[in-house]
């Protein structure tokens, strides 16, 4: 099960680094087009598009790799159980409203191809198209914090520690 969850994260987070390359390439192809005086029509649109995807699709894997934003300010301050409290008590939250985020970036999507919703830009992209990534990176992030909350009652949790936050300026 293991070895299936991370690949999971690192399967979403490759599919991100590739809309990122996407992202860069629309922005390329945007600089070039008004240097060169054509237009391609929908490269604002796509480029916005796949910067939403890459950033969803990497939630899951920058959660198990512990580069998301805490403040632990009191789970520093606190010690054994009632350390372990808070952990499970904020992941539980954290899973919860992570949930959902999911369940109505589902709902989105869904509703985005029901009523046949299209952008308003000259690309006239279908947003349920686009609104899946959201929708997807938001149900690994469940995935992801469900592992976590497990783990940590199992008493199985590493906490992984950025390295930015130990570098002093």
């Amino acid at each position: 099960m293991r070895k299936l969850l991370d690949g999971l994260y690192n399967s979403a987070a490759a599919l991100a680094a590739l809309f990122m390359v996407g992202l860069l390439i629309m922005v390329l192809l945007s600089i070039v087009s008004r240097q060169l005086h054509f237009h391609v029509p929908g490269t604002d649109a796509y480029a916005g598009y796949l910067m939403a995807a890459s950033g969803f699709l990497a939630l899951a894997h920058t959660l198990k790799r512990g580069e998301h934003i805490r403040v632990t300010l009191l789970i520093n301050v606190l010690k054994g159980p009632a350390k372990k409290a808070m952990e499970i008590w904020s992941l539980a939250v954290a899973t919860l409203l992570a949930l959902l985020f999911a369940v109505y970036s589902c709902k989105l999507a869904w509703q985005s191809r029901a009523f046949n919703d299209i952008s308003t830009g000259s690309d006239a992209t279908p947003l349920w198209i686009p609104q899946i990534a959201m929708a997807l990176g938001a149900i690994i992030l469940v995935i992801a914090f469900i592992d976590e909350l497990v783990l940590e009652i199992q008493g199985r949790r590493i906490t992984a520690v950025s390295g930015e936050a130990l570098r002093n300026e």
